[in-house]
């Protein structure tokens, strides 16, 4: 069915043609997401154009390793901690999903792994043969369609309560682009971190390594630059303290990401509720069909925290193409890690 592979990497004049065509596509859907991504110093744009014979294109935005992480041409759609990729284009089908992971598997690359958009998994669940290993995942999505009339009406009694609470003890809140605001988020980032761990049980030392390696301060600096107006940090304050943050990302739809709090500080203030309704009229006002909440896993806590504000789970599965058994491997050592640590994923 594949036409012809039009080029690899894709132009940026024709990438931002069939982004344009794309009404639910996600923020790191745009090519500048990928210049975010070359900035950082870890990975290099392999995206691919796909034409097919009826006259539709897509996109699969991919990126290779570079470095001896990346011997063997290991590409991902996308990295861990660098959101979402899977197709863009309109009108994604089992067919294109399935003529992709044909090119993919030709290519003789040691691993390529795709985490495709939770509302597009469809195409690639059909798409599916026994040399695609799949991960299961969770993620939470909120319809836009009624406006921000509708996304009031969707929110659970308590979250009500809370941003009704935090508008009368005064809560603050300030909205930075394109990078502002992006130190104080980040130290209650870390803050975050420390309360994560406590719950895993692991090593605060060995937890905010691996936060600053997969999320570095240089790392959010870096998508302030490239998205622009589109990269939003937004805060609230109590008692003149960052005390709930998130950053989210804006395009046809909108992805808040990376959460933070000072559950302390936040106490029943609501804070955390205001963040994030503030966050919602936003998508709203600039037109969103959907809010993306981002991963849940099998999190209980954080899937009711998102169900409040009117969000529904989606099950999908990132994929994964490997010519040896590294996921396998992989999935063995970490869990042998996290026996030795006592870690408990919560």
């Amino acid at each position: 069915m594949i036409k012809h592979l039009v080029a690899s990497p894709v132009p940026r004049d024709k990438w931002h043609s069939v982004l344009a065509n794309d009404p639910g596509a996600l923020p790191e859907h745009a090519p500048e997401w990928v210049d975010a991504m070359e900035a950082d110093g870890r990975y290099r744009d392999a995206s691919r154009l796909y034409s097919f014979a009826d006259g539709r294109e897509v996109i699969l935005p991919l990126v290779q390793r570079r470095g001896l992480a990346g011997v063997g041409g290991w590409l991902q759609s996308y990295p861990s901690g660098w959101g979402m990729g899977g197709l863009v284009g309109d009108d994604v089908d089992v067919d294109m999903a399935r003529a992709v992971l044909h090119d993919l598997r030709r290519l003789g690359r040691q691993r390529v792994s795709i985490r495709p958009d939770p509302q597009r998994w469809n195409p690639w669940a059909e798409a599916l043969d026994r040399n695609v290993v799949t991960i299961p995942r969770r993620a939470h999505v909120i319809d836009l369609a009624g406006g921000a009339e509708g996304a009031w009406n969707g929110l659970s009694k308590s979250a009500r309560r809370g941003i009704r609470a935090a508008e009368r003890q005064g809560v603050r809140i300030e909205t930075g682009h394109s990078g502002a605001l992006l130190g104080e988020y980040y130290s209650l980032f870390l803050t975050s971190v420390d309360r994560w761990a406590a719950h895993q049980h692991e090593p605060r030392m060995l937890a905010h390594a691996r936060a600053r390696r997969r999320d570095p301060l240089g790392k959010l600096q870096s998508m302030g630059r490239h998205l622009g107006e589109n990269f939003t940090v937004t805060l609230a304050y109590v008692d003149g303290r960052p005390a709930a943050g998130s950053i989210t990302l804006f395009a046809a739809t909108a992805h808040d990401t990376r959460a933070a709090m000072d559950k302390e500080l936040v106490g029943t203030t609501g804070a955390g509720e205001l963040v994030q309704w503030t966050t919602l009229q936003m998508a709203c006002e600039r037109g969103c069909a959907e809010y993306h909440l981002g991963e849940s896993g099998q999190s209980i806590a954080l899937a009711r925290f998102k169900e409040k504000f009117g969000a529904v789970p989606h099950d999908y599965a990132e994929l994964r193409l490997d010519r040896l058994p590294w996921t396998r491997t992989d999935t063995t050592l970490r869990r042998a890690a996290k026996r030795i640590l006592g870690f408990r994923d919560v």
